[in-house]
């Protein structure tokens, strides 16, 4: 059960006034926008699927709306925060509670060193991390979201399920198909690990400040069949060498990416009755990682 907080989560003033008081600013580089709306923590919670409690990983939890919501669920939360006025406040709200630990520092730099940390002295708190949270969820900022899902992904460190807020035209990113203006290699990526799904925007006006931005909620699950985690990172720098150029063809392409293998291309493309001149953007995931190992079996 939490702590009650000393505002709340629903009123803009009184937010306002809590930082105030607490000599707080803003900060535009990390994306901070309270989400204020206490139907939409509900949906956000609902999209996480979690019929019992288990063990939460949240990215940037702010003042800790949705991590409130988490505990009072019954769940354990592993927060990691990157601004330290925010961490201070955590930790005066939700620090004394043993379902809650917080990770202070830029979620890159901090999960993997905090993932395999030891427990220390049998804590109960450091026994939780161990191993695979059952979910990561976070409101991931422009500027880090599609660095922290790669991360997450070519780490081979995916639980059943990760929900994201993220802006909306990222979202169209990670779920881009083939053909399309925003299939990329990070969608490749996305595709040939996890199963994506977008389930819902959330408008302006459910934050406080308002972002002039419509946000995506967005779930990835593990694939059935993914690509190998012991590949995947090697696949990663093969996909993104692949579209590195969308004007080139995929064997110019492939040149930086392996000079030999690009020359054994021609005749697996034609095994696989694809033209010499495809690029990679008109390829799906699954045909990209037959010609990555049909390239490696060479």
């Amino acid at each position: 059960m939490t702590k009650p907080t000393v505002f709340s989560y629903d009123s803009p003033g009184q937010i306002k006034q809590f930082l105030e008081s607490h000599e707080l600013a803003m900060s535009k580089r990390f994306g901070q926008n309270f989400l204020v709306d206490r139907n939409m923590r509900e949906k956000l919670y609902s999209a996480l699927e979690m019929d019992k409690p288990g063990l939460v990983w949240e990215i940037g939890p702010g003042l800790g709306a949705m991590t409130s919501v988490l505990l009072q669920k019954g769940h354990r939360v592993i927060a990691f925060e990157i601004d330290h006025g925010f961490a201070r406040v955590l930790r005066e709200l939700y620090g004394e509670l043993g379902e809650f630990e917080l990770v202070e520092g830029d979620f890159l730099k901090t999960w993997t060193d905090f993932a395999k940390t030891p427990p220390e002295n049998g804590a109960e708190t450091c026994d939780a991390v161990q191993g695979m949270p059952d979910r990561i969820f976070g409101n991931l900022p422009y500027s880090a979201a599609l660095a922290i899902i790669a991360d997450l992904l070519e780490n081979e460190f995916i639980p059943p399920k990760m929900v994201f807020t993220v802006q909306k035209e990222a979202a169209a990113r990670i779920a881009a198909k083939p053909g399309s203006k925003d299939y990329s290699a990070f969608s490749v990526l996305c595709s040939s690990v996890c199963t994506v799904r977008l389930l819902f925007d959330i408008g302006a006006s459910a934050f406080w400040p308002q972002p002039r931005v419509t946000s995506t909620v967005v779930s990835l699950a593990p694939r059935a069949t993914p690509v190998a985690p012991t590949a995947r990172r090697e696949f990663s720098r093969f996909v993104r060498c692949a579209f590195a150029s969308r004007r080139k063809t995929l064997h110019n392409n492939l040149l930086s990416w392996s000079p030999s293998a690009a020359r054994g291309l021609p005749s697996i493309l034609t095994q696989l009755n694809l033209p010499s001149a495809v690029r990679a953007e008109s390829l799906t995931p699954e045909q990209l990682a037959q010609i990555y190992f049909a390239l490696q079996a060479e």
